[in-house]
């Protein structure tokens, strides 16, 4: 992960270390505040983008990362980008049994498909089976049920949902309805102001909406820089 330009506990401090510290503090103080809608818990946290390639991915990693670096909280990393899942290959690892199927197979259980990693503190749900049913099963009881009992089982747990893209998928919106905090990358010079527009406006009735700013560079020469914003 540290060749990959990963956050990591043992790869020392780095501007990219401290980028995520500062973006994770005020999450976290959110995250097990009341929540400020009903069924939405605030440490139930999705990123998002408006379109691919803006580096949401590799943000939900960081994110994950930086928090299961904390010495009071635990981490599940949820990968909910069903139709194009990319957690487990950002990590180097196959694809496995996952969210979908727990939606779609009441036998099983979250233990049954939960990866444990070398990281005590963060814990995997892969995406699963692809199904072209993907927006109604995570607009079901059975997801409702599931991020509730997520949000709830432990009291220290952050979950962190990678999402699909809001401008390409429906899955994204249903799943932001579940949500107590979103955070929308932004990718500099390439995202356009249109279209953060239209994916603010997709997200209206979302209370706690917020900005990674990504892939800036201020100084050339010097390492990716992320800048953060409240919405």
């Amino acid at each position: 992960m540290r060749d990959a330009g990963m956050v990591t506990a043992a790869g020392g401090r780095t501007n990219l270390l401290e980028d995520f510290r500062v973006i994770k503090r005020p999450l976290l103080k959110r995250a097990f505040s009341e929540a400020s809608a009903p069924g939405r818990p605030n440490n139930l946290i999705m990123l998002t983008s408006s379109l691919p390639g803006e580096g949401k991915t590799y943000c939900a990693i960081n994110l994950a990362m930086s928090i299961a670096m904390e010495l009071d909280h635990t981490v599940l990393l949820v990968d909910a980008d069903v139709a194009r899942p990319s957690v487990l290959r950002t990590l180097g690892l196959p694809a496995q049994r996952g969210l979908m199927d727990i939606l779609l197979d009441d036998k099983l259980d979250l233990s049954d498909v939960m990866l444990r990693t070398n990281v005590d503190t963060l814990s995997i749900l892969p995406a699963g089976t692809s199904t072209p049913r993907a927006t109604e099963l995570l607009a079901s009881s059975t997801m409702t049920s599931l991020v509730t009992e997520i949000a709830h089982r432990y009291p220290d747990r952050v979950i962190i949902f990678d999402s699909p893209p809001l401008l390409l998928t429906s899955e994204s919106r249903v799943l932001a309805s579940h949500m107590g905090q979103i955070v929308m990358v932004v990718e500099a010079q390439g995202t356009t102001q249109h279209a953060v527009k239209e994916s603010l406006r997709q997200l209206e009735g979302c209370s706690n909406v917020n900005l990674i700013y990504n892939k800036a560079r201020d100084i050339p020469g010097i390492e990716e820089t992320y800048d953060y914003h409240y919405g």
